[in-house]
């Protein structure tokens, strides 16, 4: 994987010093052509030194943030877009509240940063256009080839069928093992008949192959081990189809986990000992400084859901009901009540994206996660944290054990108000939902570390901000 690996920071450090480049240098640009048509005074350069030098960081320090720099970042143009705007949004507001505050000396002319934001979102817009869809900066994909045609190898072709899951390598095609089970194997991807012997280095060799994702169906008495131990000597990565689904969709495909995978992986438990040492209080610190700006939305919210029916049913604001938690313990957790109250009166029921029991203020509450504020107590009482898998009824658990296999896993963290399984899949209403959203939970179980916490915080308030609740 160290081959890949270096080819993948190279394509990121490359990306990041051309980005910082060009927003340096269209920050120079702005005030050029703004001191031409006196819109603005020239200023000495020393000055427009330290305030494109602090523009330039600061995006890119926000873009760093929100995922643009992610070698695997798996987002739609449009989606770029998006997280171009937030980052330099971000930014202006950060360099103008430095500037003034710290700075006052160092003020550019007030219409320099709000045209050199503009600029710099144009550029940066453009260019990622033609560095994603174009290939550019010299930084070909990871050549790869599948080893296996059958129904393992076939959750590639049915997983990953789009450009923008394969837009960190190039598949050349798979290649049938014996014991494959080619009836339910790759249907429509490029099949390679090529023997897998002594003369294979010669085919990796001529079609400059940088990686071999093992997925043939049958291992014992088909795997060609020496081959595939010669490959590895010479610098080529050899990878179970597991760790690579797992690179490359950041998800743990669970039906097709088996036992040895488990035990030589990485493990479910964390290992980071300061932040699990930290835990309570950098989620007490978060939920202190969320509950100072969300107080008031919570406020409208408890008013609005009382006049909406909570007056006529005399019914709570608030809805409390038994979920799991760390290690199996129960806890009752703590919403806004967006259903009616008579919602499981026939018993539980899983939640469905266009669920007809949910108010007509419950609709708005859940699109933009404001039900789950006053789970915020629950944070505060140690049950939950920010990050983690979303708790799920007891009752529903029971069944899912028995039918999901490693479902007792998700179980290893605290659960979280947001989750990385929320960010990447749509509201579970069956078992089979829930095997999908396993599958992202487990990735962070296995993964769980600060940085992927801010991920996903940033992502959850890209969520809320743009009404995409899930």
């Amino acid at each position: 994987m160290a081959l890949n690996r270096r080819n993948q920071n190279k394509r990121s450090n490359i990306l990041v010093i051309t980005e910082a480049l060009l927003i340096a240098y269209m920050g120079y640009i702005t005030h050029f052509i703004l001191a031409q048509i006196n819109i603005s005074p020239s200023v000495p350069i020393e000055k427009l030194m330290v305030n494109v030098g602090m523009l330039t960081i600061s995006i890119l320090i926000c873009s760093l943030s929100v995922g643009l720099y992610e070698t695997k970042l798996r987002e739609t143009f449009r989606g770029i877009i998006r997280r171009i705007f937030v980052s330099v949004g971000l930014s202006y507001f950060f360099v103008e509240l430095i500037s003034r505050t710290f700075f006052d000396a160092l003020m550019m002319h007030p219409y320099f940063l709000p045209a050199a934001v503009c600029t710099i979102i144009i550029t940066l817009v453009v260019f990622r256009y033609f560095t994603n869809r174009l290939g550019l900066l010299g930084l070909g994909k990871v050549r790869i080839v599948i080893l296996g045609a059958g129904e393992r190898a076939s959750i590639i072709e049915k997983r990953m069928r789009r450009d923008v899951d394969r837009i960190g390598f190039e598949l050349l095609g798979f290649i049938p093992i014996p014991g494959d089970n080619r009836e339910d194997g790759i249907r429509k991807e490029k099949i390679i008949h090529v023997k897998v012997d002594e003369n294979f280095q010669q085919f990796i060799a001529d079609n400059d192959v940088e990686e071999i994702v093992i997925a043939c169906d049958q291992r014992r008495g088909t795997l060609p081990i020496d081959v595939l131990f010669e490959c590895r000597l010479r610098g080529v990565e050899v990878t179970d189809l597991l760790d690579f689904m797992e690179r490359e969709t950041g998800q743990i495909v669970v039906n097709l986990m088996y036992p040895s995978w488990v035990i030589y992986s990485n493990g479910f438990q964390s290992q980071n000992y300061l932040r699990d040492a930290l835990d309570y209080f950098l989620n007490a610190f978060l939920a202190t400084f969320v509950l100072i700006f969300a107080w008031p939305f919570m406020l409208i919210t408890a008013l609005i859901i009382w006049l909406d029916d909570g007056l006529r049913t005399r019914t709570s604001v608030f809805y409390r009901q038994e979920r799991v938690g760390l290690n199996g313990k129960l806890f009752k957790i703590i919403k806004f009540r967006s259903m009616r109250p008579d919602a499981e009166k026939d018993g539980a029921k899983w939640a469905s994206k266009n669920d007809d029991r949910v108010t007509r203020i419950g609709h708005f509450i859940r699109k933009y996660r404001v039900d789950e504020l006053p789970q915020l107590i629950n944070v505060f009482k140690g049950e939950m944290a920010f990050i983690g898998p979303r708790p799920e009824r007891p009752e529903f658990v029971e069944k899912l054990v028995r039918e999901v296999p490693y479902y007792n896993q998700r179980h290893n963290v605290k659960p979280g108000l947001a989750g990385w399984a929320q960010l990447n899949y749509p509201y579970g209403a069956s078992v089979e939902d829930s095997m999908e959203k396993l599958k992202f939970d487990l990735y962070y179980v296995k993964h769980q570390s600060l940085l992927l916490d801010i991920l996903i915080l940033i992502r959850t308030v890209e969520v809320v901000l743009f009404g995409k609740g899930r």
